[in-house]
């Protein structure tokens, strides 16, 4: 499916598909089924779906990541679950309280998309060391710019189309009670 993308971009879009579309489309299916208030995790949710995310895609954690495969692994399961707890979280908010969500969803959207504008802007390598020809280091930037504008295109789409359909909710909610 994304053969004609490199390394880094195979990556990036696997984490999108995964975190922003796969994840949320399971847990907005099964929204209601939760029997605890896991809405009230918001803020813990967003931090370590957060941290996750920035952790595992420092320079020598995913430089470590692309050469271990068991610790790949390891990182798209940390990312799914984080993603899973994240999404749960956010779409049990109850509708008299939506600004929770569109908060998580506004301060989650805007770090994942710092991230790939680092990515899209930085004029080398940010993981340098990945390659070791002339050439290589010249396709590998082209991945990295592609890896960021993946990330810069499909965050927005997944967290505002939330976000959108959250603020409605509560607005009509809020409608409702007037």
């Amino acid at each position: 499916m994304f053969e004609q993308f490199g390394h880094l971009s195979q990556h990036m879009a696997l984490h999108i598909v995964l975190m922003n579309f796969l994840v949320p489309l399971g847990i907005g299916a099964a929204r209601g089924t939760f029997d605890f208030p896991i809405w009230r995790s918001w803020p813990l949710a967003t931090a370590v779906q957060l941290l996750l995310l920035w952790g595992w895609h420092a320079p020598p954690v995913l430089a470590a990541a692309m050469h271990a495969p068991a610790l790949m692994i390891l990182m798209h399961v940390s990312l799914v679950l984080a993603a899973a707890w994240f999404w749960a979280a956010v779409f049990s908010v109850p509708q008299e309280g939506g600004w929770r969500a569109i908060f998580a969803l506004l301060i989650s959207g805007k770090l994942f998309c710092l991230l790939g504008i680092l990515l899209v802007f930085a004029p080398r390598q940010v993981y340098a060391g990945m390659t070791h020809t002339a050439l290589d280091i010249e396709a590998a930037l082209a991945d990295q710019h592609l890896a960021g504008l993946i990330m810069v295109v499909a965050c927005p789409l997944s967290y505002v189309l939330a976000g959108v359909v959250i603020a409605a909710r509560w607005f009509m909610a809020l409608e409702a009670r007037a």
